[in-house]
């Protein structure tokens, strides 16, 4: 159960770090994709970063 905690922390911070990635590109000037595909890709990696975040504090706290 241990190794699943840590498997959802390491696709945690993979997210994020894509997410981060994706909001830097956002500040550049003339980018490609645009803006909103960027925007939408970053929320989703966001998104995903944070439900694994609380799967694996769930896994954690509950071995």
């Amino acid at each position: 159960m241990k190794s699943a905690a840590v498997i959802f922390f390491i696709l945690c911070a993979i997210s994020f770090l894509g997410a981060g990635k994706y909001f830097m590109d956002l500040q550049r000037p003339g980018v490609y994709p645009p803006k909103q595909v960027l925007k939408k890709r970053a929320g989703t990696l966001a998104a995903g970063g944070g439900v694994c975040l609380l799967i694996g504090f769930l896994l954690s706290f509950f071995r």
